[in-house]
């Protein structure tokens, strides 16, 4: 269990608070490229870490994100004119560019020198992958923009969505973690007896601990079939990355390697970025296929509520649950594994100042080893974990600098572990694709 000021301190996000600022020194994904999918097109309304936002891409294709309030009256930004590679407040006329700058001050005499004088805030921005990334902290601090392998993949071979979940951040990160619930939540009948996890619900764990974050193994029995392996990461603050390449011991038609990115909206509400990329240079991800897999995650075109990302099955009705399903279909009575993933996440128990998850009442177990690593709170282990680094910023020491750039499937458990390797035929058509040829 975690003490109440160690679950403040991990799940507050706001500017201020220890996760906020740990948050803060990282490139966050704000939005979809294709929430912006024009020059001077509409501006998007955004809310990151607390803050509300405008993002609007120019006339020249930029990405600005700035406050959401015209610093002369306080203005709303979001019914602002996109034009001429500005955003223009239609009160007054006051009109900013990506950087913040303001351009034109028309209600000032053309002799006034106040134009030079007034800002609007805003947060650089970096596009790739499909998507916008903002940096909110120092700039004596920025990092270089992210760089992961999946990041890299060309458009054949990537595959990127957004998906709303009402829930602290922490709530969300930890379920990405967590691999025992996989043989119970997503348990399904169809596969019983079939279903690999299904044989041994009490996997041992290894967590490997790096600066960046850690590596974890889990270990299941599978009887004459020999040890289920798999392999996760988790890439501070906020990242999970795992392999899809074989099913039951087979090469998937197309093999890959998927994660999340959950962003903290504020407290309580988060963005979960989900990516997938090909790792074979011959076998793109036809977006047919992973239209298929974004629907049996209860993320398909056809789940989200018409011009929202949030689920049509949600905590307001309870995620449509079906008790004759749950009697003779899956475990749950719920359709779509990350519908599955989000019931139980959303509607953990609060505490009596909200809905954040009260981490006092835990009793964590030995399949919890992921868990307690990520949190790692003051005082654990001094090499990774969002705890021990809000500590550090909160005592004005200097965080860690997360070497993640360059994350790939050399750090997804494809060497050799304790005597067990993946078969060279499932691997070797791995996918890395130089940066200097994108």
């Amino acid at each position: 269990m975690l003490s109440n000021e160690d679950n403040i301190r991990l799940t507050r996000v706001s500017r201020g608070t220890p996760m906020g600022e740990l948050m803060r020194r990282y490139w966050q994904p704000v939005l979809l490229s294709a929430e912006l999918p024009e020059p001077d097109c509409a501006p998007v309304r955004v809310r990151i870490l607390g803050e509300d936002l405008i993002a609007f891409r120019d006339t020249n294709g930029k990405i600005g994100l700035v406050e959401a309030y015209c610093p002369h009256r306080r203005a709303p930004m979001f019914y602002g004119r996109n034009e001429e590679c500005g955003l223009r407040c239609v009160y007054h006329g006051w009109k900013f560019d990506a950087d913040g700058n303001c351009v034109d001050l028309p209600t000032e005499p053309t002799s006034s020198k106040m134009k030079d004088h007034i800002k609007i805030g805003a947060y650089p921005t970096f596009e790739k992958a499909d998507i916008v990334w903002a940096y909110m902290g120092p700039k004596e601090d920025m990092p270089a923009p992210p760089d992961y392998e999946w990041t890299r993949a060309p458009a054949t071979h990537r595959h990127i969505t957004k998906t709303y979940e009402q829930c602290n951040w922490l709530q969300a990160l930890e379920g990405g973690l967590d691999t025992a619930h996989s043989s119970y939540l997503h348990r399904s009948k169809a596969w019983a007896g079939s279903a690999i996890r299904e044989r041994d619900g009490a996997p041992r764990l290894d967590v490997d601990k790096k600066d960046w974050g850690y590596t974890y193994v889990s270990h299941r029995n599978s009887g004459e079939d020999g040890t289920y392996v798999r392999v996760y990461q988790f890439v501070m603050p906020w990242q999970q990355m795992r392999g899809g390449v074989t099913k039951n011991q087979q090469r998937w038609d197309y093999p890959k390697l998927d994660g999340h990115i959950w962003v903290p909206i504020d407290d309580e509400q988060t963005w979960v970025f989900n990516w997938a990329h090909g790792i074979d240079h011959n076998t793109p991800l036809p977006k047919e296929h992973m239209e298929k897999v974004d629907t049996n995650a209860g993320r398909g075109p056809d789940d989200y509520i018409p011009g929202t990302y949030i689920p049509k099955r949600n905590l307001s009705n309870d995620y449509m649950i079906d008790r004759e399903m749950q009697k003779n279909v899956n475990f749950t009575g719920i359709t779509g594994i990350n519908t599955q993933d989000f019931a139980l996440q959303e509607s953990m128990g609060g505490s009596g100042d909200g809905p954040i998850c009260d981490r006092t009442g835990e009793h964590l177990g030995s399949t919890d080893k992921a868990i307690i690593a990520m949190r790692n709170p003051a005082g654990g282990h001094p090499r990774c974990g969002g705890g021990q680094a809000a500590a550090r910023l909160r005592t004005r020491k200097p965080p860690r600098r997360a070497a993640v750039r360059h994350i790939g499937s050399a750090e997804c458990g494809l060497a050799q572990r304790d005597g067990l390797r993946p078969a060279p035929e499932v691997v070797s058509g791995s996918f890395h694709i130089p940066v200097s040829s994108l």
